[in-house]
């Protein structure tokens, strides 16, 4: 499946998938408001064995077709305080 992929340039890391570059029409106009300008990253020819970096191939071509648009959030922020408290419990536990 042939994708625009645009980039927000208010949100760091978010990227939106359509099916016809510069077509926003199946976009909702909120998510469209929140994005704000469109910034035209690329367009690519996706196809099931297509390797992504943060989203699989299978679930951007699904969703592209079937509600006109893909959006691609960042990953969560790593919450590193929460992360030393588990090793610590684990530590702690397998000490005893």
């Amino acid at each position: 499946m042939l994708c625009a992929v645009y980039k927000s340039i208010r949100k760091p890391q978010t990227y939106l998938f359509i099916a016809k570059r510069d077509d926003f029409s199946r976009v909702p106009t909120p998510l469209l408001e929140q994005f704000g300008p469109p910034q035209l990253v690329s367009v690519l020819n996706i196809t099931d064995s297509t390797k992504m970096a943060m989203s699989k191939a299978s679930k951007v071509i699904s969703e592209v077709s079937q509600s006109g648009f893909y959006l691609q959030l960042p990953p969560p922020p790593v919450d590193y305080l929460k992360d030393h408290k588990q090793r610590k419990q684990q530590q702690l536990e397998s000490d005893s």
